[in-house]
């Protein structure tokens, strides 16, 4: 019997899963500041501040600031002045305000995402074998509302649910958003459930942990897949791989 037939529901990871980022941080940052009027920053000093910036956000108002009460554009405005600092950029209030508003609309929108064109139908196909599907992401609530429905990702028709750490104040690797997805797809218990991300601490340890069935994918070959399959997770180029082994009588090993 393959694993499909003894699943109720499938959680699935966002950003490298079913979506990638397209082109660079530095380009959306460039295009902002010159529309400011500014010289285009460096692209790796702009990648490195940031890297430290969101580091320290994530640190210090975790999810968010969801517990804080902080807002959203708040949190962002915070972590991207913080970035433009730390690659050695300071702009006056005015300047820095049409920066950061360009920069907090373009990724609050479909551009700077591409989705894998596997991602569509592979949610499509869970739905039409009776299954619940929900998405469990550490994102902001415009993912939920905005960035997914923009991409064609929609609550209906690609998924049943959604868990956002922005939205409820927990993020992976906490065992609880696992948790909070299984509540949500209907109180299903954890053996009836899989999920499927790119990351071993955040997707593929903390699902299992709680008697989950999970795999990994591998969609930028990475060093670390290696490591993956010898401690014996299950780790798959792509979603066509992944209907493909869910429909084998091999998922069930």
């Amino acid at each position: 019997m393959s694993l499909l037939a003894k699943l109720r529901c499938v959680t699935i990871d966002v950003t490298g899963t079913l979506m990638a980022y397209k082109g660079e941080l530095g380009d959306y940052y460039c295009m902002a500041a010159k529309a400011a009027g500014k010289p285009c920053p460096d692209y790796k000093r702009m990648h490195e501040g940031f890297k430290l910036a969101y580091k320290e956000m994530a640190k210090n108002y975790p999810c968010f600031g969801h517990a804080a009460k902080m807002p959203n554009i708040v949190w962002w405005k915070t972590c991207v002045r913080d970035s433009f600092v730390r690659a050695g950029y300071e702009y006056d209030e005015e300047t820095f305000e049409k920066i950061f508003r360009r920069i907090y609309a373009s990724f609050g929108s479909s551009a700077p995402y591409t989705v894998f064109p596997d991602s569509q139908p592979f949610l499509r196909w869970l739905r039409g074998e009776g299954l619940k599907v929900g998405i469990v992401s550490n994102a902001e609530y415009r993912y939920q509302d905005v960035i997914l429905p923009a991409l064609g990702l929609n609550e209906g028709s690609e998924r049943d649910f959604g868990v956002f750490s922005g939205l409820e104040g927990v993020e992976k690797p906490n065992l609880k958003i696992y948790e909070i997805a299984l509540e949500r797809a209907g109180n299903i218990a954890p053996e009836e459930a899989l999920h499927i991300g790119d990351s071993m601490r955040k997707d593929y340890e903390p699902a299992k942990s709680i008697g989950m069935h999970a795999l990994l994918l591998d969609r930028f070959k990475t060093p670390d897949a290696v490591e993956w399959r010898k401690s014996g997770a299950v780790v798959l180029p792509d979603l066509l791989a992944a209907k493909e082994w869910l429909s084998s009588d091999k998922s069930n090993c």
